[in-house]
């Protein structure tokens, strides 16, 4: 049986994955309540994801077909890479879900994810914000190092101009959803802000847009938050205010007793009833507002 993990990693966790602390910065803090550095690395090894494990739809799955497709995106970084997959049995063109990664890039759990979309009867595709600097490199540490060193503006270019071209593309049929977590939910907020033709944006856990861009919203929104989340819950209300006074359709949900990153099933954050249900009710938002 797995330890509990104490109540104190949970916020030293998150400013660990959120780059507010170094990893030794992490290791050096949780020894004072893990037991020494030993139980602080075993502490931190246990909070790390576990791809396989949680894996849920293998990459060769017969029912899909993936490829990688590149969509320029002359605002950003010249082009965006990234992963697609869609039913084999489809039956003319499907309507799109953008699927936008948390902060460490284009890992196998959101290849996952883009799978688990596809199989619900869309053209999912992940752009990976970290292709210009050779792209998800494997590793958690590394992707973290990586992403810092980004550029933020380049960055969100291409997630928007991954959005167009989604539209666009001959396996769509130009209906267009998004789904992020973290970072990726985020930027769902902000795709929302920049393509008015975006049908709905489902953020997990995601930080606000800039309230000044809030009207420019056309999309039906779908939110979903943990309860234990200080740093993200924090914008949620100004956020609230301005799509209330834009009159931009909208549900909210927050779940009791929730870490950030609960839909994440790779590391001990997974909450399973709570991340069904938020799963269930994005599926059921994208039938409503794509199909």
């Amino acid at each position: 049986m797995k330890q509990p993990i104490p109540p104190q990693a949970w916020p030293l966790f998150d400013r660990y994955v959120h780059g507010d602390l170094s990893r030794r910065g992490f290791l050096e803090q949780a020894a004072a309540f893990a037991g020494g550095p030993a139980g602080a690395a075993a502490l931190l090894a246990a909070l790390s994801p576990d791809f396989a494990a949680a894996q849920q739809v293998k990459p060769d799955d017969p029912r899909l077909l993936t490829r990688r497709q590149a969509f320029e995106s002359p605002q950003g970084n010249g082009q965006v890479q990234g992963y697609l997959a869609k039913p084999v049995d489809a039956a003319g063109k499907l309507p799109a879900v953008l699927v936008v990664h948390e902060n460490r890039g284009l890992n196998p759990h959101i290849e996952d994810i883009t799978r688990r979309v596809a199989l619900a009867g869309y053209v999912a595709y992940a752009p990976d914000a970290l292709a210009p600097l050779g792209g998800y490199p494997g590793d958690e540490d590394k992707a973290r190092e990586l992403f810092g060193k980004l550029d933020p503006a380049k960055a969100r270019a291409d997630i928007v101009a991954a959005a167009r071209g989604l539209l666009a593309a001959p396996d769509g049929n130009g209906k267009l959803g998004v789904v992020g977590f973290c970072w990726g939910g985020t930027l769902a907020n902000h795709v929302a802000t920049q393509v008015p033709q975006l049908a709905v944006a489902v953020p997990f856990y995601g930080g606000a847009p800039a309230a000044e861009d809030v009207p420019r919203i056309k999309a039906r929104l779908l939110l979903h938050h943990a309860g234990n989340d200080e740093r993200v819950n924090a914008s949620w209300p100004g956020y609230e205010a301005a799509l209330k006074a834009a009159g931009v359709r909208y549900e909210q949900f927050t779940y009791a007793g929730t870490q950030h990153g609960f839909n994440n099933d790779t590391t001990p954050r997974y909450d399973p009833v709570s991340a069904q249900l938020a799963w269930d009710r994005t599926l059921a938002v994208f039938k409503a507002t794509l199909t």
